[in-house]
């Protein structure tokens, strides 16, 4: 363990002294490739079997989403989900009260949402110090991530939490590098760019993916591209989940610098205390999650709106629907009627391929 964090040390403070200059590109891009290596060796140990999951970490996914809080100590994280969720979380004045996952759920606009905090992000865990690795497979799995600050010192926290996740392969609000990468087993590197790039050149590229042992690949690049893209795209472990930066403590702040906060993106300015601007949480929250909620019509019934089902935006078809009530409906499904936005006239009679829209009456016709 030591030893891989003194080599990373080692590539950090390489990486420092170098300037960045088009002469250094491609030594960096080697560098940052190294880094990426070890970096996974911390995340995925090694050897197999043997030392589970850490304890109480390894939290069941119930609801429909899960969102993970990340603070430091003191931020008032554990007020804001106690007071969101009623959860009974230990509060008290010292530092690190939360050490396990503690796990609440809210019900919004029909959905089950699983609130975790995740504690002791801080730090130091990507280098594998404390129960960070455990926290962090948890954090992995989250369709979205709250970072709770306090407004009177948030940027040293912001940038320090998101290094952490970061270095843990997790991309907060951003999308998979536009990057075409397929292995080959002959015919050298072949590289393509739809765009002028302006860091990555045919022996960047090459020296990238000598490090990972790869040296018969197309690759494409789509977009300007980085280093760090295309090294995520070979890692093919990385994460992307949409964050929302929570603004704790706004009770301490003028009107003035409120409305200075009300304009950075991806922000929420709260008072988990006196329980201020908690719908305005919600409201980003939901749409953050991008979910879609379906209601279900028996045959000769009305539509039940009380009870969606709710699926992510991500998967959203008639056949998704049906694994999500159970997984023998397909194999009995004919075809279903839809009524609602995915449709062109109501009821629209649709097959499994269809994708449904937020707010459809669906109801389905088995054989």
């Amino acid at each position: 363990m030591s030893s891989t964090l003194a080599k990373i040390a080692e590539i950090e403070a390489e990486m420092a002294r170098t300037q960045k200059n088009k002469a250094t590109a491609h030594h960096l891009g080697l560098l940052k490739a190294r880094l990426a290596k070890l970096r996974r060796e911390l995340i995925t140990p090694k050897g197999g079997g043997g030392g589970g999951p850490g304890e109480g970490f390894d939290v069941a996914k119930t609801g429909d989403a899960r969102i993970g809080f990340v603070g430091f100590p003191s931020v008032g994280k554990s007020t804001l989900l106690s007071n969101l969720a009623g959860v009974y979380s230990e509060v008290a004045a010292y530092e690190f009260t939360t050490l396990t996952t503690v796990p609440g759920v809210i019900r919004y606009k029909g959905a089950k949402i699983q609130l975790l905090d995740l504690p002791g992000i801080i730090e130091g865990a990507k280098d594998g110090k404390g129960r960070g690795r455990q926290v962090i497979a948890v954090a992995r799995t989250c369709n979205l991530i709250l970072i709770v600050l306090d407004v009177l010192k948030p940027l040293g926290h912001k940038k320090i939490i998101e290094n952490e996740l970061e270095g843990f392969g997790i991309r907060l609000n951003s999308k998979p590098p536009n990057i075409g990468f397929k292995k080959k087993d002959k015919g050298g590197i072949n590289l393509t760019a739809t765009c002028p790039q302006s860091e990555l050149d045919a022996e960047t590229v090459k020296s990238i993916l000598a490090e990972y042992k790869i040296h018969n690949a197309d690759v494409t690049l789509r977009s300007d591209a980085t280093a760090d893209d295309l090294i995520d795209v070979v890692e093919g472990n990385r994460v992307y989940i949409p964050c929302i930066y929570v603004l704790n403590k706004i009770d301490q702040i003028s009107i003035e610098e409120l409305d200075i906060i009300y304009k950075v993106p991806h922000c929420v300015p709260i008072s988990a205390h006196h329980r201020w601007n908690f719908d305005d949480l919600l409201e980003k929250i939901w749409d953050y999650l991008k979910l879609v909620r379906i209601y279900t019509k028996p045959k000769g019934q009305l539509p039940d709106y009380t009870s969606p089902v709710v699926l992510p935006y991500s998967r959203t078809t008639v056949e998704d629907f049906c694994m999500k009530i159970h997984k023998n409906l397909i194999k009995e499904f004919k075809y279903a009627l839809v009524w609602g936005l995915s449709v062109k006239h109501n009821p629209q009679k649709v097959g499994k391929d269809h994708t449904l829209e937020d707010e459809v009456v669906i109801q389905i016709v088995k054989k």
